[in-house]
């Protein structure tokens, strides 16, 4: 018996119903134009995020939405603040992912400044 694989209406459902019913753009006219890549994002999204993962899905969150927000992803970040309020995350932890994030940008800064710093020693 052959595996049968889900329809691209069937994988943006599921991605719709994760995500309070919201999906990002790209991914819906993704649907539209290049239902490959829709498939491939969502064995991605299986690949990163296993169910049964040593991580649970609260935290698996929280980390994409960190590193959304350190990236820019305005798509992922609506995505995963999305999931987290299907997720019922509070507010607290979001605010504390928001702040190591903006850490990790603050110090990705201050690496990048090596060279600068290392001028104003001499």
């Amino acid at each position: 018996m052959e595996n049968q694989q889900p329809t691209t209406e069937q994988i943006l459902s599921m991605m719709k119903g994760a995500m309070d019913g919201k999906l990002p753009r790209a991914i819906e006219l993704a649907g539209e134009v290049f239902p490959e890549f829709v498939a491939e994002q969502a064995r991605s999204s299986a690949f990163a995020m296993p169910q049964n993962g040593a991580l649970d899905a609260e935290t698996r969150t929280l980390i994409y939405l960190g590193v959304a927000l350190a990236t820019g992803s305005k798509a992922c970040i609506e995505a995963m603040t999305n999931k987290a309020k299907i997720q019922q995350i509070s507010k607290e932890k979001i605010l504390e992912t928001l702040k190591i994030a903006r850490y990790a940008e603050a110090t990705r800064v201050i690496g990048n400044a090596e060279i600068v710093l290392e001028h104003l020693k001499v």
